[in-house]
């Protein structure tokens, strides 16, 4: 089966459904504890609420986590979720390379699938997928490539950061030698007298412009602020830069005993940079308003200058509107930024129910997840119903859903080539911790030219990479794993429930609707789905009648707006 026709259509019509806009907006201390919202504490949960919450929250509902989250409750979820352990990246790299096998790039990407698949700690690794498009390190090419240790260490990273404070985060980052490679301060020298060394800028840029604070100032909701002249203020100039940038000089690779070279021991790939003092700047450094002396030690430098950006009071907002961007809705309102932002600064989150999420103060990951989870913008569901809410659901997401929804328990990519490299258009067009520049696959506040989105003055950021091709390519992609590919034991999906309900194309569809659309398929889309599978009533020689209906009512879902557009 290929699809060679109209797939541009599904880019046009999930236009409409985003909304964003900009005003000048005060910044506000935040309450003591942010009041949890809905739902109270003795509302059920519907499995259509469930099945919604979980596409937010993990890389996909299943039936069973759907039940599982009915029982709990959400805030008893999330609680649970947050008391797992972390399951490792970089441990399943580092047994590879003991085994006496190199591992590279397949290993990186078998290690992701199979997280985003079957692991346990499902929350954890979606909220670090999340951080990794914010705070972007890629082994698409170039050294990185070449060091699957250094790049699994900073996927870790990630998935350590969604729970943890994101001051941390911003320091584990700045001594990761993933980072360091990937941005060009690795062995930054500082300035020589005759001028023709200076520190490399490259961190010093990114970690303002796209870690922290972003460009233009922002109030405690995320609106832009204005002048007096009605013009928004940037937050940063190009002396910020090269102030900050003496900063990161002198780092480089642990268990080394000079400065320059390549490093001794694989240990060195996912240990912290160390300073080397003779090459850090002793110049005094103004950056932000803040004048770190002359002469302050390297590591005490980096650290002043790390508080200076964490609690800049763009840091909250900025982050958070892309977290929210990232699992919820592309244009959250300027309110819900703020809820969220305030649960930034307190590091404190608390449930309708009064159980507490965060606690370690400014920063805390858990009290950010939970803010944004439980807002009224995330859990109503008459917000679905609104035609400026919801996000194009990201092309890795849309396959892990279909796995994790269809019982896939194995993901070996090494006998499964299309796993190894999605970033073509006639793949997902997209794969994890692969973008092909520190700025992702889409800039959050991407505008498509031409769109009713963009003359509504919508961002839609996963539309960046929508396009003909990878439209076509992306339910070509799908039906290769959704029909084709069910005789394999590498990814094999388990379509026993499914084809329970063939004979009733109704149910079957209903079922289906719950699993990936939570609800949300409409009724001229769910009318045509059924007519299709209904109107397969034999064999084709390699699949049984209940087969085909199955796999091509999965497939027409999967590539219906109503599933692509999230909501």
């Amino acid at each position: 089966m290929s699809y060679k026709f109209g797939w541009t259509a599904i880019a046009t019509a999930v236009c409409m459904f985003f909304v964003a806009g900009c005003s000048s907006s005060e910044e506000s201390p935040p309450p003591e504890t942010p009041p949890g919202t809905l739902p109270p504490p003795t509302a059920s949960i519907t499995a259509s609420e469930a099945s919604r919450f979980l596409n937010q929250a993990t890389f996909g509902a299943t039936a069973e986590e759907i039940e599982r989250l009915q029982s709990m409750g959400y805030a008893a979820w999330i609680s649970a979720e947050f008391a797992k352990p972390q399951e490792s990246l970089l441990q399943s790299v580092l047994l590879v390379e003991a085994s006496g096998a190199e591992a590279g790039q397949n290993e990186l990407s078998e290690t992701f699938w199979t997280r985003a698949i079957v692991g346990d700690d499902q929350l954890r690794q979606r909220v670090g997928f999340s951080l990794s498009q914010i705070l972007v390190a890629s082994y698409s090419d170039g050294m990185l490539a070449e060091r699957p240790v250094a790049m699994a260490n900073y996927m870790d990273m990630m998935s350590a950061g969604a729970f943890g404070n994101f001051r941390q985060t911003l320091e584990n980052i700045t001594y990761s030698p993933a980072m360091a490679i990937w941005l060009t301060y690795l062995q930054n020298q500082k300035a020589d007298e005759e001028g023709e060394v200076v520190p490399d800028e490259n961190y010093a840029r990114e970690i303002m412009q796209l870690f922290t604070i972003g460009t233009l100032e922002l109030g405690s909701d995320g609106q832009v602020r204005l002048d007096g002249m009605g013009e928004p203020i940037e937050t940063y100039d190009n002396s910020d830069v090269t102030e900050l940038a003496k900063v990161f000089t002198g780092l480089s690779w642990a268990e080394r005993g000079q400065f320059l070279g390549r490093p001794d021991t694989v240990r060195s790939e996912y240990l912290p940079l160390v300073m080397f003092e003779a090459e850090h700047s002793p110049e005094a450094k103004s950056f932000l308003g803040v004048t770190i002396p002359p002469n302050t030690p390297g590591d005490q430098s980096i650290a002043i200058a790390l508080d200076a950006l964490f609690n800049h009071p763009n840091t909250a907002p900025f982050i958070s509107r892309q977290l929210i961007q990232r699992l919820v809705t592309s244009n959250p309102s300027p309110q819900y930024v703020g809820r969220v932002a305030n649960a930034f600064r307190s590091g404190r989150y608390v449930f309708a129910g009064g159980e507490v999420a965060g606690g370690s103060g400014r920063g805390d990951m858990r009290a950010v997840v939970a803010a944004i989870l439980m807002d009224d913008e995330a859990r109503d569901a008459a917000f679905m119903s609104d035609p400026a809410y919801g996000k194009l659901r990201e092309p890795v997401i849309r396959f892990t859903h279909w796995a994790r929804a269809f019982g896939v328990t194995r993901t070996n990519i090494d006998a499964v080539e299309d796993l190894r490299d999605t970033r073509a258009p006639s793949s997902l067009n997209q794969q994890a911790y692969r973008s092909p520049s520190v700025f992702n696959f889409y800039r959050p506040g991407f505008v498509a030219p031409g769109t009713e989105s963009a003359a509504a003055g919508l961002v839609a950021p996963e539309l960046q990479i929508t396009t003909a091709a990878s439209v076509t390519g992306y339910a070509n992609f799908m039906d290769e794993f959704i029909v084709n590919r069910d005789n394999r034991a590498n990814i094999a999906p388990d379509y026993s429930p499914e084809l329970a309900l063939a004979g009733d194309p109704s149910a079957l569809v209903d079922h289906l609707d719950l699993l990936l659309t939570a609800g949300a398929l409409s009724g001229s889309a769910r009318s045509r789905i059924i007519d299709a599978v209904n109107a397969i009533d034999s064999s084709n020689g390699t699949f049984t009648r209940n087969d085909l209906r199955v796999r091509t009512a999965i497939l027409l879902i999967m590539t219906s707006s109503d599933y692509i557009v999230s909501r």
